[in-house]
């Protein structure tokens, strides 16, 4: 305790305390990847959540005099931080995506998909201009795709599925949260398999797909995730073969799948050779999303069988 009245008394100031932040993180060796990239932001992260404050706070704030209270409170998140090895968006529950706030937990991993970037395109021009009535958050987690989607196009309405009732319950909150109840719903499905029946216009995934050798090598805040939202069988691929075999009896005529397959886009090239998958490339940042339309799911419906 006296160590914490040291720290206290010595920072003072929301610099001080991001400051102190940026180095002990750095000492600390903590991996960055859950919503920011580097410890700076990180720190503004945590110490902005503990001060109710925005995280674009202004830069006059920087040198406030806080109370005890709020040193102690800021102190005890940072050094959880560190020793925990907890993504920030687990210590404060509340992650981003497509300009959204998402509640979250260790139920549902930490939203940091590139398809934020397709939505805000409209998913053009894979979808040429034609406005989804229906649209599949396949493996949805959070719902932080799905629900994007809904804002995005106003009229559709949105099903989050996932296997994992965790998730579900995840998503739930975030359906309320946003109001959305009227035009998303949150199901629970072992990927296709209890949606019989259903078609959509499009369907987005980012499924599990970290192969077990990288499972085993990534840093420990990836492991403080669930396993299940991340790990796919020996190529990372087991649930993405299920997405590309079923898919098209899912998708309305002139229907979209658009699926994130990260580092394993490479095992899915050498997986189907003669399936040429269409990559999409990202303004800012990202890998491993393709795009297929209903017509060539059909069409190399022998590959995937």
């Amino acid at each position: 305790m006296s160590q914490v009245n040291n720290i206290t008394n010595e920072l003072v100031s929301i610099r001080d305390y991001l400051r102190w932040g940026v180095s002990e993180f750095g000492r600390a060796g903590l991996f960055f990847g859950h919503g920011t990239d580097n410890a700076y932001d990180e720190s503004r992260v945590l110490v902005s959540h503990v001060l109710n404050l925005p995280f674009d706070f202004e830069t006059e704030l920087l040198d406030a005099r806080l109370t005890i209270a709020e040193r102690e409170s800021i102190l005890s998140l940072l050094e959880r931080r560190i020793t925990e090895r907890v993504p920030a968006a687990y210590l404060t529950r509340e992650a981003w995506f497509a300009g959204l706030s998402f509640y979250v937990d260790e139920r549902v991993l930490v939203p940091r998909s590139p398809i934020a970037e397709l939505i805000a395109q409209d998913f053009e021009p894979w979808l040429s201009g034609i406005y989804p009535q229906r649209i599949l958050d396949l493996c949805s987690g959070s719902g932080c795709i799905g629900i994007a989607c809904a804002y995005q196009f106003e009229d559709a309405s949105v099903d989050l599925a996932d296997i994992s009732l965790d998730a579900i319950n995840v998503a739930d909150i975030n359906i309320a949260r946003h109001e959305l109840s009227d035009r998303v719903r949150a199901v629970q499905s072992d990927v296709f398999e209890w949606l019989a029946g259903e078609r959509y216009d499009l369907i987005v995934s980012n499924p599990p797909y970290v192969d077990a050798e990288d499972l085993a090598d990534m840093p420990m805040e990836y492991h403080r995730e669930p396993a299940l939202g991340l790990a796919s069988g020996p190529d990372g691929l087991d649930i993405t073969r299920q997405i590309l075999r079923h898919a098209a009896d899912h998708l309305n005529v002139g229907g979209v799948l658009i699926v994130e397959v990260g580092n394993s886009c490479v095992a899915l090239d050498e997986a189907y050779p003669n399936v040429p998958f269409m990559w999409l490339e990202f303004e800012r940042g990202g890998h491993g999303v393709f795009v297929m339309t209903r017509e060539q799911l059909l069409e190399y419906a022998d590959s995937f069988a």
